[in-house]
This record gives structure tokens, sequence and C-alpha cells, in this order.
């Protein structure tokens, strides 16, 4: 393999010249106590840091990017800490989703604008990570990702039936998230780094790695010594990514019972490094993929049992054969050279196949009159005298509308009924929150209901369930075909077919288009009005238009 010399550094552009631009380079990176011997002909790595006092998820990562800065000296490069925004998942409102193209943009002009030959991207709560995949896939410079890691089992002691005291309620809220680290289920956050992982860009085994475990710590600095020989081999994420490696992270998502939403963001990262996958794509592969990973909320066990079975390595072997194990990763070797010899030490997590919770199918792509563009479901997640239903709609006309009458003992709603929610999509929201998972009426949950065809253009956690039909594209905030959907409407769903049918005839449709009026825009300045200017469907990934592709962007002038 060629290796670069370090006047083809990129830093070298604003070190390597003796004139006064390079004067005042110096002397200013000399105002921060370095001196030449510190950085001068070395790979200048950029430290990527999402950490922030409100995103609990990565409250270890100023510990962690210690590490990291650790493993780049001893390699031979100099580290540069760059914060980045947080993407805090509970707290930002209305939805990290309205946010993630922003950390994207920021990740790849922090890249494109500064000194630096590769970068340490620091994320694991749900949208940091492929946000900063995507910033780094559009710079594509040499690229390694770092994951948060799952925090630890929540833990209370043992009660399971009857009333709780506020005191126990509170007890409760003090155990259930007890260390650093993202969600501990398969939810969007284990779903987005192990794809990452899948794809091939991690080390290999770093997505199960709980984020208290001192392994995890080592893993950052090992991940800090990898990216500066990542730069002297100019390898870049763009060299990665192939139509094969994105199957590979498709089909781990879906052996192990993944989010939704990495539908959503998988199309997004692909579409970065000019990889066309579609919706459909996740549902061709589900035909194939048993789902093998027993997780909660498809399975029972949580992601420190997964690590403990033999973690993300031993999963792949399970379903080596519907893997491409020829793809190259991060750490110079192939995916079949990364999961050889990964054995599963807990066969009631990670499943044998003759065993798997799900034998295909686990996720499915809908389309018909009411979603032309698609819209998904997890056939699994749903009771199964719902895959193929027909129903009376009862529709909320926003978030808002639902929880002010959903509990109305007057609602005309049944067990049959479909509930369906409008303004809930990228720009509807905006933003396309998880507010998929719709409540179900108390009426009908006293009658012991616990499941309901319901339909969105909203998302859905990646810890929820039940027989909610997501994603529906167009949106109805744009005269999607959701926007027409009137109270009583038969809806027909047909998992099966694979089929999302408005019952009502395609004149009366055109009638009720032509009678529709388009909202008023929600934003009149800032970056709300960037975003609902550019922001694409669900099933083109949400991204912003201008940021798809790889068509190329001039590295900046220096003068």
């Amino acid at each position: 393999m060629t290796r670069k010399n370090p006047e083809q550094l990129r830093s070298h552009r604003w070190f390597g010249e003796s004139d006064m631009r390079g004067f005042g380079h110096h002397s200013r990176i000399g105002q921060m106590g370095y001196s030449r011997a510190d950085y001068a002909g070395k790979p200048i790595i950029a430290i990527i840091n999402t950490w922030s006092d409100i995103n609990s998820c990565h409250m270890h990562f100023r510990e962690r990017a210690e590490e990291v800065k650790r493993g780049v000296l001893q390699a031979g490069g100099f580290p540069l800490e760059m914060p980045a925004l947080a993407l805090a998942e509970v707290f930002q409102k209305p939805t990290t989703m309205l946010y993630r193209n922003l950390l994207a943009m920021e990740t790849e002009e922090l890249l494109r604008s500064y000194p630096v030959d590769g970068c340490v991207l620091m994320g694991g709560c749900d949208k940091t990570t492929p946000a900063l995949l995507m910033g780094a896939i559009s710079m594509n410079l040499p690229a390694i990702f770092l994951p948060a890691g799952p925090m630890l089992r929540g833990h209370w002691r043992e009660k399971r039936a009857g009333n709780i005291t506020e005191a126990q309620w509170r007890e409760i809220e003090e155990g259930i998230a007890r260390s650093p680290g993202h969600c501990m289920t398969m939810g969007t956050a284990s779903t987005m780094t192990s794809a990452t992982e899948a794809m091939g860009f991690t080390l290999p085994g770093a997505a199960s790695i709980p984020a208290a475990d001192s392994r995890h710590g080592r893993m950052a600095a090992e991940t800090g010594r990898r990216i500066v020989d990542m730069v002297w081999e100019d390898q870049k994420p763009r060299d990665l990514l192939t139509a094969a490696s994105i199957d590979n992270a498709v089909t781990t998502v879906l052996a192990l019972g993944g989010s939704t939403n990495a539908v959503v963001h998988m199309v997004a990262v692909a579409r970065r490094a000019g990889i066309p996958l579609t919706a459909e794509r996740f549902d061709q592969l589900s035909q194939r993929t048993p789902l093998i990973a027993n997780i909660r909320p498809a399975g029972k066990f949580l992601m420190e049992d997964f690590f403990y079975a033999g973690g993300l390595r031993a999963l792949l072997a399970q379903i080596s054969d519907l893997l491409s194990l020829n793809e190259r990763t991060v750490n110079g070797r192939t995916v079949g050279d990364n999961i050889a010899g990964a054995e599963v030490f807990n066969s009631e997590v990670i499943l044998p196949r003759e065993k798997a919770l799900v034998k295909s199918g686990s996720l499915a792509v809908l389309r018909g009159n009411l979603a032309p563009d698609g819209a998904v479901i997890k056939p699994a997640a749903a009771e199964a005298r719902l895959w193929k239903h027909v129903g009376p709609a009862i529709v909320f006309a926003d978030y808002n509308d639902m929880a002010a009458r959903i509990d109305d003992p007057e609602l005309p709603v049944t067990k049959d009924s479909v509930i369906v929610l409008k303004n809930a999509g990228p720009q509807g929201a905006p933003g396309m929150p998880e507010w998929g998972q719709l409540p179900i009426p108390k009426k009908l949950l006293a009658q012991g209901v616990r499941d309901m065809v319901r339909i969105s253009d909203a998302r859905m956690s990646g810890t929820s369930y039940g027989a909610c039909v997501l994603h529906v594209a167009p949106e109805s905030f744009v005269g999607g075909p959701l926007a027409f959907v009137q109270d009583g409407d038969l809806i027909e769903l047909d998992v099966g077919a694979r089929k999302l049918e408005l019952k009502i005839s395609d004149a009366e449709l055109a009638r009720r288009r032509a009678a529709w009026k388009s909202p008023a825009p929600k934003f009149a300045r800032g970056f709300g009005a960037l975003y609902q200017r550019h922001i694409t469907q669900a099933n083109q990934g949400c991204d912003f238009d201008f940021l798809e592709g790889t068509a190329p962007t001039p590295e900046p002038e220096i003068h």
C-alpha cells in the first residue's frame, strides 16, 4: 500500500509554507503552547466531540476524547478536539431529527475549513451517528467512528404488579438510567452504531461495548491510534462505502430487529456516497434475513447481555452467508477477517437461526394510494390479526388535536378503527418526531385492547411496538394523500400484499385534492426557514436536497 509523505498531508497547506501566511498559522498555534515538534509533518486529527452538559448519552465523552488523544499521540499524530452540536434525544424539541442535517453540515464544514487530515467521530445518541457519518462522507477525509456504547441495564427492586407510590416512582426514575451511554435496548442508537460497524466504520466489536466498561476506554485509544495510519494510507469513507457494504448494514439492522428509523437514516447516509438506497431494499433483504437478536423491544434481553453473549461480531458470524465478506473496513481488513473466530457465548441472547424470533420479513414497505412513495411497518411488532385489516378512520389533524381528544369517552372509536395522525412529518411537525406509536384510547384499554392499526407520517422510537404504519410519503403537510383522509373512510392494510389503500374512488380522491389548501409555512426566518425549503421526504432520507450526492466542493483558499 502506497503511503503519503508529510508534504502530501492536507494540513501541509497551512503549515508547510514559510511566508506570512505560514507565519500566522505557526505563531497562533504556538500561542496555544505547541511547538513545531508537536505537529510539523504529522497527521492532524480532528476529534469531533458531541459532548455537552445536556447530553446524558455522551457524558463520558470528555474522558473518551482524552483517551483518543492518547492513541493519536502514541501513533505519531497531533490531535485537535473540536466540539460539535450535541443532539440530546430526550431534551431537544420538537425533535433532534429537525437538527440532524445541521450537525451533518457542521461536521463537513469543520473538516473542510480547518487544517485537519483525518477525524474521529464521537457519537451514539440517536441522530448523532447518521449526522456525523453524513458530514464525514461528504467531506471524504479519512474518518473512523467511536460509538458511545450502551448504558448499563437499569435496576429497581423486584415489584411486578399493583399501584406504586410516588416515592417508588422516584426510585424507578433514579435506577433506570444509571451509567453513561445511550439506550440499552435495540433502539435507534444501538441500531445505528451497529449498522455503522457493519459498514466498516468502527473497529471490530466497538458498537457492543457498554459505555461504562473499561474496554470502552481501551477501544477509544485504539481508535485514536488507527486513524493516524488511515491518514498515511489515505483510506477515506467513500473507499469503504459500496452498495454491498450498505447491504451489510441493512442486513445487520434486520437481524438485530433494529429501529425503523434506520430506514430514513441509512437512505440519507448512502445517498451522501452516491449510492441510491431505497426503502424497498430493506424489504427485499428482510425476506431472507432472520431476526436472531433476542433484545428488547423484539426480545427479552438488553445490550449489556448482548455484549456478554459475544456482541455484534458473534451475530454477524451467525449470518455470514448473508453478508458480503470482502468489504473493507477502517482497520484495513475485510468484514470476513473481522468476524473470523467470533463465538456466541449465550445462545438465548444471540439465537441460532433455526430459533429466530422472526424467520423473515421483520420489516415491510407498503405502497398504495395512501402512500404513493411508501410507508413502513414492523409486522413482528404488531398483533398478527392486524396484518390484514380494513377499518374506519378516526382522524386527528395534528398531535395537539390527538392529545385533546384521544381519551374522550364520546370519541366514536372501536378496536377495529384505524387511528390516523396528520401533520407529523418532516415539514408538518416539523422534523418528523417519534410520535408514530399513537396511544390507544383509554376506553379501549379498559376493554383489554392492546393493539390497533395506527397510521401517520411520523417516525417511531426504536423501543416502541404495535401495528404502527410510519413514514407515510408524501407527508400530509405537502399534500400527500394522508391529508385527504376523513373520519369514517375505510382504510385497508394488507402487510402480505404490501398494500395501504384509502377505500375511496379516484374521482373522490381527486376532488379532495383539488379542495385542499396548502398550510402556511411554519418558519419565516432562521434555520427553520432553510429547513422547510430544502428538506426531502422520508423515502428520500430527510436530507437537505443541496447536500445529497458527491458533487465536488473546492478546498478553501488559504491566504
